[in-house]
């Protein structure tokens, strides 16, 4: 059974920093490209950041680039997202996402893996 743990989120003010982890078990992780996706309420679902199987790719949405760095590690089977600078309207729960194919990004199938969420909360 193929699980997928985020942890890292929490309470911050405007300009802090975060560091959220996505363990996977169950599933080769080194065959699976890796993303991260938000959700903030009332909105849809957003594409953070991805990355590919063997952090050589990487992408972020244009409201992350430069303050969002996502990297992995294999061996550990968790990929990561440091957040920097971090804003209230990055207040959201951020999920993480598994895909074997790099090229789905940033709209994966609904039906992959995907993590419970942690909450990030962003205050002024």
């Amino acid at each position: 059974q193929v699980q997928l743990v985020e942890s890292g989120g929490g309470s911050v003010q405007a300009g802090g920093s975060l560091r959220l982890s996505c363990a996977a078990s169950g599933v080769v992780f080194s065959d699976y490209a890796a993303g991260w996706f938000r959700q903030a309420p009332g909105k849809d679902r957003e594409f953070v950041a991805c990355i590919n199987w063997s952090a050589e790719l990487v992408r972020y949405s244009d409201s992350e680039k430069g303050r969002f760095t996502i990297s992995r590690d294999n061996a550990k089977n968790t990929v990561y997202l440091q957040m920097n600078s971090l804003k209230p309207d990055d207040t959201a729960v951020y999920y993480c996402n598994l895909d074997f194919y790099y090229a789905n990004y940033p709209n994966p199938p609904p039906g992959g893996y995907w993590g419970q969420g942690t909450q990030v909360t962003v205050s002024l």
